[in-house]
This record gives structure tokens, C-alpha cells and sequence, in this order.
């Protein structure tokens, strides 16, 4: 879940959907996966509220123990947990990167940075939190020396999530499919170039 509405008090030169001033991106660890869990949980019950459940089903994830297993990985190396938190220091937002892609992903010839996660606060829709981690996430590239940023995610229903990371720079690249146990789940790779 990405939001890529930018705040009306965006100073000039900030990245569109950037917010201003309460929002502090910090690095995350073993500590931030009930944090993740949480935003996970509020994103599934939020999907579920609008009949959206080919993304990521309709259990919350920390009633599922292999989705816990899944988020606990993240919390170790080579996984890197940046969190956005609020001016209360509430959790927000958290985008996961890795250097190496999901096992359903098309592999690439270079080096690149993966978005393993996004996920936002769902109470905070529209504030820009999703396009202030990836802003984060393309720095953390570029610190790197790496020349690729990529992602994927769902692109069942309207291919409504697919839209939102074009609006934060992504550009598609190759679609996919994962057979699961009740059909077919749709994905989009997409990618920035630096």
C-alpha cells in the first residue's frame, strides 16, 4: 500500500507526494516487526473493508505464521528496514530493500536495489508517507553506486497499485504470475533508472 498524494505545504524542490516537516525516515531492525506486522494488518483489514483481496487475501498477517516468518526475515541482513515515523513517534510507514530480488522475479544482468515491502498506515492516506520511502529508497541506491531501483506488485483488479508506482517514477517492466492455491496471483515488475 503506497500513497503518492503530496501535501499542500511541500516546500519547492521536494519529490511530488514528499511530506514536510513531521516525518522522520530512521532504519529499522528486529525490533520493527511488530511495527511491520501492524502497518501489514491495517493495510489487509483496510483492502478487505474495500472487497480488495487478491492482493494479499483476507487474514490479517501476524495471525499467519508463515507471513510472520517472512516479516521476521526482514528484520535481519541483507534486508534494510527504513521506517517512516511521525512527529509522536508513531510508526507510519516502512519500505524493506534488499540488493537481491523476490524468487518469482525476473533476475537482471546489473546490480540493483529491490523494494521487498511498502507499506503505509492506511489511516494516513494521502500523506505522501509511500512517495517519502521510496524518495528514501532511490538515495539509498544511489549511496550505493547502484543504478536500478526496482519493484514489484500486484497488478490484478485495476491495476490500481501498478498506477500508483508510476506516479512515484516507476517505470513497467515485465509482468508475471505466481500459481497459489486459489488461482493465479498477477504481478508487475516496475523500475527507476539512475
Amino acid at each position: 500500500m503506497i500513497d503518492s498524494k503530496a501535501s499542500s505545504s511541500t516546500p519547492p524542490g521536494t519529490p511530488s507526494g514528499t511530506p514536510s516537516g513531521t516525518l522522520r525516515i530512521r532504519t529499522g531492525g528486529p525490533e520493527s516487526v511488530p511495527d511491520l506486522l501492524a502497518l501489514l494488518d491495517g493495510a489487509v483489514a483496510w483492502l478487505v473493508g474495500r472487497g480488495r483481496t487478491g492482493q494479499w487475501g483476507d487474514q490479517p498477517f501476524s495471525t499467519t505464521p508463515a507471513r510472520v516468518e517472512q516479516i521476521e526475515g526482514y528484520g535481519r541482513e541483507p534486508f534494510l528496514v527504513r521506517l517512516a515515523v511521525d512527529d509522536e513517534g508513531r510508526t507510519v510507514g516502512a519500505c524493506v530493500l534488499s540488493e537481491q530480488r523476490g524468487k518469482y522475479i525476473p533476475a537482471v544482468d546489473e546490480p540493483e536495489l529491490f523494494v521487498r515491502l511498502l507499506v503505509t498506515d492506511r489511516t494516513r492516506k494521502g500523506a505522501g508517507i509511500g512517495a517519502a520511502l521510496i524518495a528514501d529508497a532511490v538515495e539509498e541506491t544511489r549511496r550505493r553506486g547502484i543504478g536500478l531501483l526496482r519493484v514489484d506488485c500486484y497488478a490484478g483488479g485495476d491495476r490500481e497499485l501498478v498506477a500508483q508506482y508510476r506516479a512515484l517514477g516507476f517505470t513497467e517492466t515485465e509482468s508475471f504470475e505466481v500459481e497459489q492455491p486459489n488461482g493465479v496471483w498477477p504481478g508487475q515488475v516496475l523500475a527507476i533508472r539512475l
